[in-house]
């Protein structure tokens, strides 16, 4: 397992970080906890959640979890996608933030929190008043470091703006989607994270499963897989019986051929591609089953040749994204309100 530097923080992190999206939804407690300890056991320490995960549930398990071995950790987790339609029980208000972070400092039973993140970005809220919140967190010491989630290029270089002329904490991190099949941080947010110092931690290197190799178009999704146990937006991106999937399965059919050749799983061909990106950090796995775990443990060491990656390139070219279904967050000025006279 490789270490890198989290920006200029001092703190060095794993190249996998483990992602907690599935626990308490698609994951029990149990296995849950399996999969941390051995996560923790392989060298990774880096564990990131969310308070919306499971609806919480991801948290607690984690707590529970990391009992005894909280040294070893570095917890991240994330406030402001809340799926409550409470009034003031959500979002990225001063109001609700001191909220957010005493529940999840409960349910992950620490006393700190060394990676908070903004979720997704709220344009009716200025990021002075976020950065404020938040750096009032860390003086307490209640959070030690902070993050954004889906933000957009400019939105980042907006924040690093705004603490500037506030003298206030800066966002260390960003956290984004990243595979072959979407490389659109290619375009500005990976030379904005470089230009700011700010460590990018990508998310979804199997874009949601599909680069797998368990889907093939036209062939319904075997029990069991997650195509099969998820619903909505995400199910659909993933079924390759839908026929506006097609362009998408037929790259993958590319792709496969391409590790093929080398003799590589698709699996372990698409990690590789996430990590081999020098301004990524660390990429988010997020293992159903500790069998998943090991699968991509097994990985670790591959490095793709510079053939290889334009081999890739050839099929995805750079900056690209090849899945328009990508649920992880729709910009608020796509409302039809934002743009219409």
């Amino acid at each position: 397992m490789q270490y890198r530097d989290l920006a200029r923080t001092g703190v060095r992190v794993s190249q996998y970080a483990l992602g907690g999206g599935v626990f308490g939804s698609l994951t029990g407690k149990q296995e849950g906890i399996r999969i941390i300890h051995r996560a923790l056991d392989a060298g990774i320490n880096l564990i990131d959640t969310s308070n919306r995960y499971g609806d919480g549930e991801s948290e607690k398990i984690i707590g529970e979890a990391i009992k005894g071995r909280r040294d070893e950790v570095i917890l991240a987790t994330k406030f402001g996608a809340e799926p409550n339609g409470e009034r003031n029980q959500g979002g990225a208000s001063r109001r609700w933030v001191r909220q957010a972070v005493e529940q999840s400092l409960q349910r992950l039973q620490t006393d700190f929190i060394d990676l908070y993140q903004l979720h997704r970005p709220f344009g009716d809220v200025a990021f002075e008043e976020i950065l404020g919140v938040l750096s009032d967190l860390i003086q307490e010491g209640k959070i030690h470091y902070i993050g954004t989630s889906n933000h957009q290029a400019w939105q980042l270089a907006e924040a690093q703006a705004a603490s500037e002329r506030r003298h206030l904490q800066q966002f260390v991190s960003e956290q984004s989607p990243y595979s072959i099949l979407n490389r659109s941080i290619e375009m500005d947010t990976a030379e904005v994270a470089r230009h700011h110092d700010l460590a990018l931690l990508t998310y979804s290197p199997l874009a949601g499963g599909l680069l797998t190799g368990k889907y093939a178009s036209g062939r319904a999704a075997d029990s069991g897989s997650r195509a099969a146990l998820l619903t909505g937006p995400a199910a659909r991106m993933l079924d390759p019986e839908l026929p506006e999937n097609a362009q998408k399965f037929a790259l993958i059919e590319q792709l496969q051929q391409v590790a093929d050749q080398v003799g590589m799983t698709l699996a372990h061909m698409a990690v590789a591609f996430a990590q081999s990106h020098p301004a990524v950090t660390s990429i988010i796995v997020g293992p159903r089953t500790p069998e998943q775990l090991k699968q991509y443990l097994a990985g670790t060491d591959l490095t793709l040749s510079p053939d290889l990656l334009d081999a890739i390139d050839a099929i995805v070219p750079p900056g690209r994204r090849m899945d328009d279904q990508d649920p992880a967050w729709t910009p608020e000025w796509l409302d039809a309100s934002r743009r219409r006279r």
